[in-house]
């Protein structure tokens, strides 16, 4: 079973969310954040995946990344 590319983007979105409105510790999301790239990264190595959700995923883990290196370069 493959993980729905919008569960995983409401994943991100709501991490995202919970970080602005200060509800989530930045150590706890940057874990977060580091499971659902290393999540991603295994989806897009799958060798059998359709490139249409090769994309998404790839799409998502740029994403997860520039949220982790917005973490990195706020204080706190």
């Amino acid at each position: 079973m493959t993980a729905h590319p919008q569960h995983l983007d409401e994943a991100l979105q709501h991490l995202d969310h919970a970080l602005s409105k200060g509800q989530i510790a930045a150590g706890a999301a940057k874990g977060l954040i580091y499971s659902l790239v290393e999540t991603l990264g295994v989806l897009v190595g799958d060798p059998a995946l359709p490139d249409q959700l090769r994309d998404a995923y790839e799409g998502l883990q740029e994403r997860a990344h520039a949220l982790k290196d917005r973490i990195d370069s706020t204080p706190h």
